[in-house]
């Protein structure tokens, strides 16, 4: 277990931090297995409704990953290959975690650092955050499990700016190119996620879910089967919809069970 991931519950809501600020929080091998079994945890846990990401302190969300362990884990193309495995199934347990998934970021969110962020639901930052992939002085490529998020939040066009490019580019941008959600003053960033994840809270945890899942399922061109289309109307079999539409109809706010 790697003791540089912290996690944190508060009632419904989840935190789960990148912590090595000494390093611009750089994630290490070790952390990136640590970040899968967390998410893996997470999507477990059937109380939790929704997960904050972040990094410690403000001047980096992350810059990727630690370059001090290249020539131990990616300095042949097999070790690279192995190497990203364990990396792309972070990736994909923190995509395949049920519940919303928020990143906050704040400071440098660069490198893997972004990438990792590429598979939270909802991006938001601060002013003074900056980002890019500036692999390219590197000599490395992005695979396909890491550019796919990317790709689907900017487009190709974008995409292919950041790393033909290699720029590190400001908030403002960030936020045209559709990569970050919302861009707030630096000091209000704090009390806007608070915000964000009260309003994911107080919705109903199951269908929050489903659209995560309903979402995350059209972006394949496989078309969908009937029975992914019958399961459009399972909500109307839960308790949360009677709950929901009777306080609607009562006037008063819904306390959703998640069942």
């Amino acid at each position: 277990m790697d003791d540089r991931i912290a996690l944190k519950r508060e009632g419904l809501t989840a935190t789960v931090t990148l912590d090595q600020p000494t390093k611009l929080n750089a994630v290490s091998l070790a952390m990136w297995d640590r970040l899968g079994d967390v998410f893996s945890e997470l999507d477990q846990d059937l109380d939790l409704r929704c997960v904050i990401l972040e990094g410690r302190g403000e001047r980096a969300f992350s810059v990727g990953a630690d370059i001090s362990e290249f020539e131990q884990h990616r300095s042949t193309a097999e070790k690279a290959k192995a190497y990203g495995a364990r990396t792309h199934s972070a990736m994909e347990k923190i995509v395949a975690c049920r519940h919303p998934v928020i990143a906050r970021i704040d400071g440098l969110c660069v490198g893997g650092g972004l990438e990792i962020a590429t598979t939270a639901d909802l991006r938001i930052c601060s002013e003074r955050s900056r980002f890019g992939i500036p692999i390219k002085r590197l000599g490395l490529v992005v695979a396909y499990a890491e550019l796919e998020p990317l790709v689907q939040l900017v487009g190709p066009a974008n995409a292919k700016e950041i790393l033909f490019e290699g720029q590190i580019f400001e908030s403002a941008r960030a936020y045209d190119m559709g990569l970050v959600n919302r861009v707030v003053s630096d000091d209000s960033l704090d009390d806007e996620i608070a915000a964000t994840a009260a309003r994911i809270v107080e919705g109903a945890p199951l269908v929050a879910r489903w659209h995560k899942t309903f979402t995350r399922r059209l972006l394949s061109p496989i078309p969908l089967t009937a029975a992914e289309q019958d399961e459009s109307y399972a909500c109307f079999a839960t308790e949360d919809f009677k709950i929901g539409y009777k306080a609607f109809l009562a006037k008063t706010k819904p306390a959703f069970t998640g069942r």
